[in-house]
């Protein structure tokens, strides 16, 4: 059986859906709001047990009501928290979220300075036991010891390879997929076209490369060829978590040893899916789900 362990940040997201994103001061109403778990690895995780997979979130929260909410969330889409830990008078992270009607968002995030970036515990994790490691760049040293402990026990790995304001080369270096947001690849690589970036990412691993470019679709590199495949057409409601979603089918799909290229057309299904509905997690479809819409673009 297939498991999976997802390393990073998990987040309690406040959306606000607006008629339009605000581009200077003033006061604004919102029309919907919502509150739902967010954070790039727990968003991912949950993608992957919605897909029927286990599934194992290694991160951190506080022990407020935020956190409680969070774990109790993941806990409730099936995804196995044992390894979450719940520091003791710490608050957990949040991100305050505007969504337009075209379903483009302004994500604010506040990551809680009471969570220890210290990661020596996860050494206790036995990595042999999952079949790929996926991390986010928002908990660094998790993600890069996770990595470490994965390839020593010959486990692949994918990083969610976004903007962070720390050096995420190292991280790129120990992934076997590196999956990159179009602004994450031109952060790292100084390089504002996607092409020439995702050539210039190749000289920092040995994995494959790959960049996310929303509605334009997903860019990789397979034997120094230039791949691409487009998105699909949906009505899109809500973006939010579309990157997440997408990162976790990924992982799903090649840890269940599926082509490149098949798992990037699975992935890119379940993340436009998710678009069709608000906040980052109400939409993900599950694998029946999945299969049915595949098979109207068969």
């Amino acid at each position: 059986m297939t498991k999976i362990a997802c390393v990073g940040i998990a987040v309690q997201d406040r959306i606000y859906t607006v008629n339009a994103l605000p581009n200077g001061g003033g006061k604004y109403q919102a029309h919907q709001y919502l509150e739902a778990g967010g954070g790039p690895a727990a968003t991912a995780a949950v993608a992957i047990a919605r897909l029927g997979v286990e599934v194992d979130f290694i991160g951190r929260v506080g022990d407020d009501s935020c956190g409680d909410t969070l774990i109790t969330e993941l806990n409730g889409y099936g995804v196995n928290t044992h390894y979450c830990r719940q520091y003791p008078q710490a608050r957990s992270s949040q991100s305050a979220i505007l969504v337009d009607e075209q379903g483009e968002r302004i994500i604010i995030n506040y990551p809680s300075p009471d969570l220890p970036m210290d990661a020596r515990w996860i050494e206790k994790i036995d990595f042999s036991v999952y079949d790929m490691v996926l991390g986010d760049v928002r908990w660094h040293d998790g993600t890069q010891r996770a990595f470490t402990l994965a390839h020593r026990a010959g486990v692949a790995t994918l990083l969610d390879a976004d903007v962070t304001p720390q050096n995420i080369a190292p991280l790129v270096a120990l992934a076997d997929h590196a999956v990159f947001s179009t602004p994450g690849l031109s952060c790292m690589t100084g390089i504002s076209d996607v092409h020439e970036g995702l050539k210039k990412a190749v000289s920092f691993t040995e994995g494959h490369v790959y960049v996310t470019q929303g509605e334009e679709g997903t860019l990789w590199i397979d034997n120094e060829r230039l791949c691409h495949l487009p998105a699909f057409s949906v009505n899109v409601i809500d973006t939010t978590g579309a990157g997440d979603v997408f990162h976790g089918a990924l992982a799903a799909a090649l840890a269940e040893n599926k082509f490149i290229d098949e798992s990037i057309r699975f992935a890119t299904a379940v993340a436009a899916m998710k678009c069709t509905q608000p906040g980052g997690r109400s939409g993900i479809p599950n694998r029946e789900q999945t299969a049915t819409f595949l098979s109207l673009y068969a």
